[in-house]
């Protein structure tokens, strides 16, 4: 069953149970998410502490471009095709999707002080935790935060590229603002419809698996451009 068709049959706004399966799936979610983010810190210092690599990247726009490009594509790629591939296969191609943002990221510790990044990965990492709890267990239904975030991400990346042309140092520190609340919410909105997603596994099967990969690639990216707008905040560039 697709992801999309599986929310269809669910329904938001709807009460659901648990099942037995739900803890071990939210756990994989979990330590899938952290795996992809410890990858993704060890290329980034892997690559921005050789001088060859960050020469080879950077120094060929075509190149890094492809990178990007080819990031976007395997997120839409494996979103697609997730519940045909094989868990094997798919957690290759996140763990390559991992590595490639790591790369493309490690451009931050040549812009970032060491000290502006660990300060604010530790903020990254107490926000989103506490918005991940506060997802998981409230009784609120968040599922009318889906349009409004997605309407205002829109707007986020409109307005990113225009900053692009303008430049302007008072537009970027307001576009990272509203960066900062979008992916917030979309941390709790995110952690309660995955919650929702397990909750109709009966089962730990592979495809149940399959679902809680693409839960933590999910979270995983609602970490990352958290952690990327709080730096532009409260990083100090160099």
């Amino acid at each position: 069953m697709e992801i999309q068709e599986l929310e269809k049959k669910m329904g938001y706004g709807r009460e659901w149970e648990t099942t037995s399966a739900l803890p071990v799936l939210m756990r994989k979610v979990y330590v899938w998410m952290t795996l992809a983010l410890v990858i993704t810190a060890i290329t980034s210092v892997g690559v921005a502490t050789s001088p060859l690599l960050m020469q080879v990247i950077f120094s060929n726009k075509l190149l890094f471009l492809g990178m990007l490009i080819a990031e976007v594509g395997l997120v839409v790629w494996l979103s697609a095709r997730v519940q045909k591939l094989s868990l094997g296969t798919a957690t290759l191609l996140f763990i390559l999707y991992s590595v490639l943002n790591g790369a493309t990221l490690s451009m931050i510790f040549v812009a970032y002080s060491m000290t502006a990044i660990a300060k604010t990965f530790f903020i990254t990492a107490c926000t989103f935790g506490a918005m991940a709890v506060y997802g998981y267990f409230t009784e609120s239904d968040l599922s009318s935060w889906g349009r409004l975030l997605l309407m205002a991400l829109i707007g986020l990346i409109i307005a990113s590229v225009v900053n692009i042309f303008l430049g302007s140092a008072m537009m970027d520190l307001v576009v990272s603002c509203i960066g900062v609340l979008v992916f917030v919410g979309l941390t709790a909105y995110d952690s309660q419809k995955i919650k929702r997603w397990l909750s109709y596994q009966e089962y730990a099967d592979e495809g149940a698996q399959k679902i809680a990969l693409m839960g933590a690639l999910t979270l995983y990216l609602d970490f990352v451009n958290l952690f990327l707008y709080l730096l532009r905040i409260f990083g100090r560039r160099n």
